[in-house]
């Protein structure tokens, strides 16, 4: 026998960090729901508006809050499992403080509108290289740790583990692929299509492999425990496993339905996703029947509870996802509340559920003592249940308002709700109901805090180091035994287990994207498509630095209503210049792929200073800080060269001549602006109070608006219809 000690300090670390963040996370996001109800909350506060809050609330609470939790889970389970401590206590700290000082860095980065703009991906290059860096020091670690155990097969759990640890380094690394302009600001190396599919062959597989697999992980492990009871079936978890973790990796594209995709691509993301049921809910019931025998002590044991209604959330959300994935389907839910309820079913019940069932069974073994209140801890599974009804019932019931409301016509052939936000205003009592859910399951978050700091002040101990002894591993014939399977085999080589779960889940991706990338005929070119000026490629940055694409789609799909009410609907061959793609993936305001011409310069001015103003009932926040702010033209020319590099046409010229053709264009603006008499007497006397003051006047044609309008004014407008019928015909 030998003798060794469990790191318990490390797994302390990172459960305080858990409920650090987890209480940051959710707190931003209950402050984004009241801003549907008082979108002027936060006025004339740059880094407190709407689209910089929104990522900063989606990665605190997937890679600070979940991300911690994951951490503390696999440290404390991995080294009981493989009986050994984890193999370096020096990348145990330095995953600690380097995640926690990347995650620092985001919330910093983030409000102040350094962003990709790329749906959980949305942190810019410098942070990309340091998130490889750190989690390949945890690859690192869980692996040493593993070739140094005590135990000589590998449980369920740590086939999870290595297969989450894998696919998050491949999607992380080729979804972050990017050139860049600055320190802190770069362009994805994709465009348009090739750059959506990407992006969603990380998003959705982000949720699956890292807001998943390693639950799955921590499921096997903690349920179980939990409830004294043996993983309910081995065979069922081998299936669940690997067809899993095969399936999940194709199931991308069902996010771009009806899009510019290729159609190939959609119906593969639709056939894999309907798949996905079957090895999903394979998890779920072994999970739900490990408790067989233990239902008693599920009415009384809060970590218990969490925990059913964890396996019970991950059941409802993996059923809804494939069912969404069904064309016709998703073509009513898809940018509707819908959507959000969905995605937080599966956040706020698998995820947040099972985190705090996990921290409670952890918190009194790692102090040696009694939770403070069991009668506190089932209060707060009461409050966060009834926080999670009162979140995602109502958001079911404004995705299908609104879904409804968009495509209804009346009998003349016109539509029924021709202004979108006769929709946002019928959808209103809905947004109070989710701020007052949320409210309730942060309140419930609380109460875990005050929980978790009564436990460990009355404990009067300290985290230690867990004394354990195990025998030494003794060497066995690499070959199969007789009578043994083959999968017990596998689970004895670590390496080769690793290597084939890398095989699966490259081959979805390598099946959808590379074609997608490399076929020309599947992203058709229009002569008639430019590159962007100048003056529109900064005003373009300027929409992704605010956050537009979080509340706008640019993506007209192929209905009737959608023609109707935005314009033609949207081609592959528009976005061939658009690094990064912004086709959004929520319709809290109107598309605008087609705003281009629509209305007037002086509208669009008016329009970003009160929006209340111009569009009565409107929850969009104002921008005046556009119109306050000077805009930056000193990486121009920078930003072109990169575009050069990455395939976008701009001549030698256009880059030399940068600055001029900046400021042609913004004085064409500026001149119809003050066409509007209002405006025109606007900016005159605030010159001369600039003057008066001895301040230093920025000159309109300077400003941050003019960029943006520049930007709005060329969305859609490469194309006309009849041209492109006829490009079509002479390609044919």
């Amino acid at each position: 026998m030998q003798q060794f000690y469990y790191d318990n300090k490390i797994v302390k670390k990172f459960l305080y960090a858990t409920i650090l963040w987890g209480v940051v996370g959710m707190l931003v996001g209950l402050i984004l729901a009241f801003m549907f109800l008082f979108p002027n909350m936060t006025d004339g506060i740059s880094w407190l508006s709407f689209g910089r809050l929104r990522p900063l609330h989606t990665n605190a609470v997937i890679f600070a809050f979940v991300g911690n939790a994951i951490f503390a889970g696999v440290y404390y389970s991995l080294q009981r499992l493989l009986k050994a401590r984890m193999f370096s206590d020096m990348l145990s700290n330095f995953n600690f403080w380097a995640w926690q000082l990347l995650i620092v860095g985001a919330a910093i980065t983030l409000p102040l509108g350094y962003t990709t703009s790329k749906e959980y991906a949305e942190l810019e290059w410098p942070f990309d290289i340091a998130i490889a860096l750190i989690w390949v020091a945890f690859g690192v670690n869980m692996i040493g740790t593993i070739l140094k155990r005590r135990q000589r097969h590998l449980y369920v759990a740590i086939w999870f583990y290595l297969a989450t640890f894998v696919t998050v380094a491949v999607l992380h690394i080729f979804n972050s692929l990017e050139l860049p302009v600055s320190g802190l600001k770069s362009y994805s190396v994709y465009a348009g299509v090739q750059d959506a599919l990407v992006q969603w062959w990380y998003g959705h597989n982000a949720v699956a492999f890292f807001l998943t697999t390693p639950f799955l992980g921590l499921m096997y492990y903690f349920v179980p425990k939990a409830a004294n009871r043996p993983v309910y079936s081995y065979r069922l978890s081998i299936v669940h496993f690997w067809s899993l973790i095969f399936i999940y990796i194709w199931a991308g594209p069902h996010h771009l339905l009806y899009t510019a995709l290729p159609e190939w691509a959609q119906h593969l993301g639709v056939a894999f996703s309907v798949m996905l049921i079957a090895p999903s809910w394979g998890g779920m019931i072994n999970g739900l029947l490990t408790l067989r025998g233990a239902w008693d002590k599920v009415r009384t044991d809060p970590v218990l509870k969490f925990m059913v209604v964890a396996i019970t959330g991950y059941g409802m959300a993996t059923f809804e996802g494939p069912m969404l994935s069904l064309k016709n389907v998703n073509a009513i839910a898809h940018f509707t509340d819908w959507i959000i309820a969905h995605v937080h079913v599966g956040a706020l019940a698998w995820n947040g559920f099972l985190a705090f069932g996990m921290i409670y069974w952890l918190i009194p073994r790692l102090f040696k003592t009694k939770l403070h209140s069991v009668g506190l801890a089932n209060l707060h599974f009461w409050i966060g249940t009834l926080g999670i009804l009162l979140y995602a019932l109502p958001m079911y019931v404004a995705g299908f308002t609104q879904a409804s409301m968009w495509k209804q016509f009346r009998p003349d052939g016109n539509l029924f709700y021709g202004n979108f936000l006769e929709t946002v205003t019928e959808i209103m009592p809905m947004y109070w109901m989710r701020a007052i859910g949320g409210t309730l399951y942060i309140t419930g978050m609380l109460i875990l805090v005050y929980n978790v700091i009564m436990t460990v002040v009355r404990s009067n101990s300290k985290v230690t180091d867990e004394l354990a002894e195990a025998p030494a591993l003794q060497r066995v014939s690499k070959r199969r035994v007789a009578g043994e399977g083959w999968h017990t085999w596998l689970e004895r080589k670590p390496v080769l287990l690793t290597i084939y779960a890398t095989v699966a889940i490259l081959i979805g991706g390598i099946v959808q994207i590379i074609p997608t990338i490399v076929v020309k005929s599947n992203i058709p070119t229009i002569s008639s498509v430019k590159p962007y000026t100048p003056l529109e490629l900064e005003g373009r940055d300027l929409y992704i630095r605010e956050g537009c694409v979080g509340c706008h789609s640019q993506m007209i799909r192929p209905f009737r209503s959608e023609v109707e009410r935005y314009g033609e609907y949207s081609k592959a061959g528009e976005f061939v210049y658009d690094h990064p793609f912004l086709w959004g993936s929520k319709r809290t305001g109107p598309d605008l792929h087609r705003v281009g011409g629509k209305y007037l310069d002086s509208w669009h001015f008016k329009h970003m200073y009160d929006p209340q103003q111009m569009s009565t009932g409107s929850i969009m926040p104002a921008y005046q800080w556009l119109i306050r702010d000077e805009l930056d033209k000193s990486m121009t020319e920078k930003k072109m060269e990169v575009m050069v590099t990455l395939g976008v046409p701009y001549s030698e010229e256009e880059i030399v001549n940068a600055q001029d053709l900046m400021n042609v264009q913004s004085e064409a603006i500026v001149k119809n602006l003050i066409e509007d008499p209002d405006l025109a007497e606007s900016f005159e006397r605030s010159k001369q109070e600039a003057l008066a003051a001895g301040e230093d006047y920025v000159e309109m044609k300077d400003r941050e608006i003019v960029a943006l309008i520049a930007y709005l004014q060329r969305l859609g407008t490469d194309i006309k219809v009849k041209d492109i019928a006829n490009e079509t015909a002479q390609n044919q």
